[in-house]
């Protein structure tokens, strides 16, 4: 509890459901690929599933896969949403668009050293995870420092950015968040609650318990 008895500030970190890439198994990055069937109804049942927490406030990602699902939870809970770009997904170059077995077809080398947690450009011009982890903490630095005490706000992200953002608020690097947290299934959040000495987690890849696609899926 903290000392003005409002209790401890959290953040829910959210990645987005299912989209149409994810299902197909392309590499979307900043494509605004649209959700899936299964991943609207996903959305629609976030919003309930994390009323509870009371949230004031979400903050989007300005992709509509982002949105459609931050909506669901301001919806639900009555709260405003807000967009920020700095928490879009990494952009993933030339990856954009192109299937797994096409990428690693293409570019062995490249995709074998993401596959081991290497932090290299996506698609030779996109984005380093280095990348992702500075506007994404640039964007967790701006939003924590206008959070009220006691206060919970949903982020609603996507799936290295979301681990990006994390491990950020942990002071995890970003190796260890890769091997250690894997990856956020779509529409499951993590929530972090602030303690004394800093950020905790609290859950990871918690979900509504809305039907999933099994396996994991690119970004």
């Amino acid at each position: 509890m903290s000392p003005d008895g409002l209790g401890p500030r959290r953040l829910v970190v959210l990645r987005h459901g299912e989209t149409t890439h994810n299902a197909a198994g392309i590499w979307q990055g900043q494509l605004d690929s649209p959700l899936s069937a299964l991943g609207e109804q996903q959305a629609a049942a976030v919003g309930p599933a994390l009323a509870p927490l009371r949230p004031s406030r979400v903050v989007t990602s300005d992709l509509q896969r982002a949105r459609r699902t931050g909506e669901s939870v301001a919806r639900a809970c009555g709260v405003p949403l807000v967009e920020d770009a700095r928490f879009r997904e990494i952009h993933a170059g030339a990856w954009q668009g192109l299937t797994n077995d096409q990428v690693t077809e293409r570019w062995p080398e490249e995709r074998a050293a993401v596959l081991r947690g290497e932090d290299v450009p996506r698609g030779g011009d996109g984005e380093s995870m280095a990348d992702v982890v500075a506007r994404v903490g640039e964007g967790l630095q701006a939003l924590v420092g206008s959070m009220a005490a006691g206060e919970c706000v949903v982020v609603s992200t996507h799936g290295a950015a979301g681990r990006a953002a994390v491990a950020w608020l942990l002071g995890l690097e970003q190796e260890l968040a890769w091997r250690v947290l894997g990856s956020l299934g779509n529409c499951h959040w993590a929530e972090l609650v602030e303690g004394r000495q800093g950020w905790r987690l609290q859950a990871w890849n918690a979900s509504s318990g809305a039907p999933s696609r099994p396996g994991t899926s690119p970004p």
